[in-house]
C-alpha cells in the first residue's frame, strides 16, 4: 500500500482580530501560503491535482469556494481545481486527512491541503447571522434551547474540577511557551512572513500574571471561570501543506518532513461539545497500535483552557509534551486555518527535535474532533 507524506508545510504568522492581517482578503492570504509552498519546494503548480482548503465561515469574502479563488489569486494555472471543506474548527485538519486518503488510494498524486480564516473580515457566525437555527428535533433530543461552546467550556471545567486559577495558570503557560519559542526562532522555518505587514505571531503577550487575569470578567456565566484570557484569540491566518506519496516525493527529489501515519474523526456529546479530542485520541492510538507514551509531542487546540487540561487528565499524556510551543490562547485560532497551522507547527517541531511520533487533535462544533498522528521520516 502507498503512503502519504508531508513534503513541506508553511503558515502565515497569526494576526489578531483587527490587526496586521485584517487588511488582506482571505483569498490573497491563502494565495500567500500557496506561493510560499511553491518557492520552498519548487513544485510546479500545474502538477497539483487538487487543492483541499478548510474554511468555516463560507460567507461574503470567504464564499464561492475560496479554494478555487485562492488558486486563481496565486496565479496558478486554471487547470488546478480546488474544493472548500468545513468540519467546523477542524476544517483544515480534515482537508489534510482527505488529501492523505486520496494519495494513499492512488486517486491523486500531489495535493495541497490547508485552510484559511479571516475572522476580522468575515466574523464568526456571520454565515448564520440570525443564530444556529437548530431544529426542534435536535434541541428536544438534548433538552436545550441552543448549543454553546462557551457554556460547554464551563461544563468541562466543572466536570474535571478545573478552577479559574488552574485555567489561568495554563493560559499564562501558553503565552510563556509561545514567547520562548518565538524568541528561540522555533517558528522561523515554518513561517511565510507578510513583508511590511506581519513577521511573527501577533497575539503573544508577555509579562502576564494571575492578578491581571483575575480582573477579567467571565463571559458565559457570571459565576463561572471562562473569560477572554483563558480562551483562544479571534484571529486571521492561513496554512498550507504539500502532500504526496513517498514514491512521488523521491521522483521529485523532495525530502519529506513527516509521514501521515493515522487519521481519525470522532463524535461526542454535542452539548458539552469540547470533549471530542478525548475519544478521538483513543481511537487514533487504537488504530495506530501506539501508546500515549510513544507520542513525543501533542498539539491539542486551545479553544478554551479546559480542553487540553481535561484531555491531559483523561489520556495521561506528559505535561512537557503538551503544546510545547504554546497554543491558540497565545497565538490565536483562525478557525478554518487552525488545523493546517497546528499540523505545520507540529511537523516542524518533530523534525527540529527528532521526535518520532506526534499527535494533533482539536475540538469542533457539534461535539466532533479530528486526531492525526504523524511519523518522522529519516
Amino acid at each position: 500500500m502507498s503512503d502519504a507524506v508531508i513534503v513541506d508545510a508553511v503558515r502565515t504568522p497569526v494576526g489578531r482580530r483587527g490587526g496586521a492581517l485584517s487588511g488582506i482578503h482571505p483569498a490573497d492570504l491563502s494565495a500567500h501560503v500557496l506561493e510560499a509552498l511553491v518557492e520552498r519546494t519548487g513544485v510546479d503548480p500545474a502538477d497539483v491535482d487538487d487543492v483541499m482548503w478548510g474554511c468555516v465561515s463560507q460567507h461574503a469574502e470567504q464564499a464561492g469556494n475560496i479554494a478555487r479563488t485562492a488558486i486563481l489569486a496565486a496565479g496558478w494555472p486554471e487547470s488546478v481545481p480546488g474544493t472548500t471543506i468545513t468540519r467546523a474548527c477542524g476544517s483544515s485538519q480534515q482537508s489534510l486527512a482527505m488529501a492523505a486518503a486520496a494519495v494513499i488510494s492512488g486517486q491523486l498524486d500531489i495535493v495541497v491541503a490547508g485552510g484559511v480564516e479571516s475572522m476580522s473580515r468575515v466574523p464568526m457566525g456571520s454565515a448564520a447571522p440570525n443564530g444556529e437555527h437548530q431544529p426542534s428535533t435536535v434541541l428536544d433530543r438534548y433538552g436545550v434551547d441552543r448549543f454553546s461552546q462557551g457554556i460547554g467550556a464551563e461544563m468541562v471545567s466543572r466536570r474535571w474540577d478545573l478552577s479559574r486559577t488552574r485555567l489561568d495558570e495554563y493560559s499564562l503557560r501558553s503565552h510563556e511557551l509561545a514567547a520562548a519559542a518565538s524568541d528561540a526562532g522555533a517558528f522561523d522555518g515554518q513561517l511565510a512572513p507578510v513583508p511590511g505587514v506581519l513577521e511573527g505571531d501577533e497575539g503573544i503577550r508577555r509579562g502576564g500574571s494571575l492578578e491581571s487575569l483575575a480582573k477579567l470578567k467571565t463571559v458565559f456565566d457570571e459565576n463561572g471561570v471562562i473569560h477572554a484570557g483563558n480562551a483562544s484569540q479571534i484571529s486571521d491566518g492561513a496554512g498550507a501543506l504539500l502532500v504526496c506519496s513517498s514514491e512521488t516525493a523521491a521522483a521529485h527529489g523532495w525530502t519529506p518532513l513527516v509521514r501521515i501515519h493515522t487519521t481519525v474523526v470522532a463524535g461526542d456529546d454535542p452539548v458539552v461539545m469540547l470533549t471530542g479530542p478525548i475519544p478521538a485520541t483513543a481511537k487514533a492510538l487504537a488504530r495506530s497500535g501506539l501508546s500515549i507514551d510513544e507520542i513525543g509531542a501533542f498539539e491539542v487546540n486551545e479553544a478554551f483552557a479546559p480542553v487540553p487540561l481535561a484531555w491531559q487528565i483523561e489520556t495521561g499524556a506528559a505535561e512537557k509534551a503538551l503544546n510545547p510551543l504554546g497554543g491558540a490562547i497565545a497565538v490565536g485560532h483562525p478557525l478554518g486555518g487552525s488545523g493546517a497551522i497546528l499540523a505545520t507547527r507540529l511537523a516542524h517541531h518533530m523534525r527540529d527535535n527528532t521526535i518520532r511520533y506526534g499527535l494533533q487533535t482539536m475540538c469542533e462544533a457539534g461535539g466532533m474532533a479530528n486526531a492525526t498522528i504523524f511519523e518522522l521520516i529519516g
